[in-house]
């Protein structure tokens, strides 16, 4: 198995921005056996983010020639640009632009009407020195530690669309009962939700999605302060929803003391050990974890 990548400082892109307060870890693994991850971290100077490209199922075509693997870094390359180019615009503008621009990279050979089109969930932290910025799109959740009182945000539109979805394939005709025929249908459902009123938001090809998106503002200082935040992909996130390893408390204590790499080295002992519990169609998942620790201010 690949080892997760680690950094103190989460990488790959930097750019001009307000000097960050804010120190950063970050890891992120590809699910055993698997040799290419879909998920990416990392660190734009101020921002930090989660990308958590959609597995696309075996026999399922996308419209496409590329996959998550190549949206999700043409996505955090085009996050790059939009916030050097304009660093003090809103998070959605940005992802906006980025999404946009990630369209026009796909060239002409490519369906961006087809309904499995590349796509990826979305999570980032931006460091306004003053307070922080945070945006969420689809299941990748911000754990957040504020004056000590930690609190979750997440975008429950998917959960909301798979239990509906879920309800639909259960009432199919007998005859189609077999679990490849239902899961065939389910993910057919599943892709005509996408980024629709009455379904579930992602990052695609329609920059709309970014506007959909759950946004928020915390302070730095006073004493309801940030401290600590956890941007998780669902495979990382999975320790307490899936598995319940710890709660959410926990699972800060437990970046705090053991990094990201720690938290999905536990959750791959869970996956072998425990795989009753797990609600994915797939037994293992790609993790990716950016903790943030915040400088105590006045």
């Amino acid at each position: 198995m690949r080892p997760p990548t680690t950094s103190g400082s989460a990488d790959p892109i930097g750019v001009p921005g307000p000097v960050s307060t804010m120190r950063v870890r970050s890891a992120s693994a590809p699910a055993p056996g698997r040799p290419v991850n879909e998920d990416l971290v990392f660190r734009i100077g101020p921002l930090v983010g989660v990308l958590d490209g959609a597995t696309v199922p075996e026999g399922f075509d996308t419209g496409c020639v590329h996959g998550p693997e190549w949206y999700v870094r043409h996505l955090a390359a085009r996050i790059a640009v939009a916030e050097a180019v304009r660093p003090a615009a809103r998070l959605t503008s940005n992802l906006a632009a980025a999404i946009l621009a990630v369209r026009a990279d796909h060239g002409e050979q490519c369906d961006l009407d087809h309904p499995g089109t590349p796509s990826s969930t979305v999570c980032l932290l931006r460091d306004c020195g003053d307070q922080v910025d945070y945006l969420v799109l689809c299941d990748s959740p911000l754990v957040l530690d504020c004056g000590g009182q930690v609190s979750v945000v997440t975008d429950n539109r998917l959960d909301a669309a798979m239990a509906e979805l879920r309800e639909t394939v259960a009432v199919l005709p007998g005859g189609a009962a077999d679990p490849v025929t239902r899961f065939r249908h389910a993910v057919s459902v599943q892709r005509e939700r996408m980024n629709r009123t009455h379904g579930y938001w992602v990052a695609a090809a329609d920059p709309d999605a970014a506007f959909h998106a759950v946004t928020g503002t915390l302070p730095r200082h006073g004493p309801t302060a940030l401290r600590r935040a956890a941007l998780l992909s669902d495979g990382a996130s999975s320790a307490v929803e899936q598995f319940g390893l710890t709660d959410w408390p926990g699972l800060l204590d437990l970046l705090s003391t053991d990094g990201p790499g720690g938290l999905i080295d536990r959750v791959r002992a869970a996956e072998r050990d425990h795989s009753d519990r797990l609600r994915r169609h797939k037994a293992t998942d790609d993790a990716s974890v950016v903790f943030c620790e915040f400088e105590p201010t006045v």
